[in-house]
């Protein structure tokens, strides 16, 4: 089968509401349905998939969000790179509300949730740099041309969420090494690795988290507001990068699985 798309771009609605010819895929996966359904549409002659991560409505919280039915129903589809734009808490007062951060390594403090699909054979992937140069180095570029200076490099903490943390929490995870804290960052990064795709993030930090500033609690009100008024910069980011993705995968990502007995076929 012809992939339906090569790139995909997994985040809100608002990304892609505006886009022209835009065709919905209802795809089913071994793992159930994706979030929502993918939609297909052309930015810059090339055909993108668009998944809302927590569904149009925000129907799945983090905790639950179908990480593998996502990623399966993206393979599915032929998307062999991903661009994943997120929420995060700063967690170094230079890292405040409106900051872009292009993160290059992640922290797992999620709990209980299916970060695999290898539940029988012995596969294990390489997954010391989580996220794609190339895809690094694409949306870096791009905001830039969009005149925004992204964070080149910091550290995701994935907690498990939905609640926010608590100043103790957030003061570890600063002393620890992190630079932003969210909850969708992971398992979503490894499944990707584990497919064999191109998985990069880019963050937009809404808030500082809770112990970075005394008297300062984040609130669900402040993330939703400050994502929002930023909207169209990120997707105007991502538009950009999706144009200058270039045409052939030369990272290594796409050998993340050579040499390994899978004990299924992919997608």
């Amino acid at each position: 089968m012809d992939p339906t798309a090569e790139i995909a771009v997994i985040g809100g609605s608002g990304l892609y509401a505006l886009l022209d010819n835009a065709v919905e895929h209802r795809v089913e996966t071994p793992y159930g349905p994706p979030s929502d359904a993918i939609t297909v549409a052309e930015v810059a002659g090339r055909p993108v998939a668009f998944l809302p991560r927590h569904g149009r409505d925000h129907r799945h919280p983090p905790h639950l969000i179908p990480y593998r039915a996502n990623l399966w129903a993206l393979r599915s589809l032929g998307v062999r790179r991903v661009l994943a734009p997120c929420a995060v808490g700063g967690l170094r007062p230079e890292l405040g509300p409106g900051t872009f951060v292009v993160p290059d390594q992640l922290i797992d403090r999620t709990s209980g949730r299916t970060q695999t699909y290898y539940d029988r054979g012995a596969v294990h992937v390489s997954f010391a740099d989580p996220y794609c140069p190339a895809g690094r180095r694409t949306l870096l570029d791009a905001a830039a041309g969009r005149g925004v200076a992204a964070v080149d490099g910091g550290t995701v903490v994935v907690v498990e969420g939905p609640r926010f943390s608590t100043r103790a929490e957030s003061r570890w995870f600063t002393a620890i090494g992190g630079s932003v804290v969210n909850m969708t960052g992971h398992p979503e990064a490894v499944l990707a690795r584990e497919l064999a795709l191109c998985y990069t993030s880019i963050a937009l930090v809404t808030d500082l988290d809770a112990g970075v500033e005394g008297g300062h609690a984040v609130t669900h009100e402040e993330v939703f507001r400050v994502f929002g008024e930023n909207t169209d910069r990120l997707r105007g980011i991502l538009l950009d990068a999706v144009a200058a993705l270039p045409a052939e995968r030369e990272c290594t990502c796409a050998a993340a699985l050579d040499g390994i007995k899978l004990p299924f076929p992919l997608p």
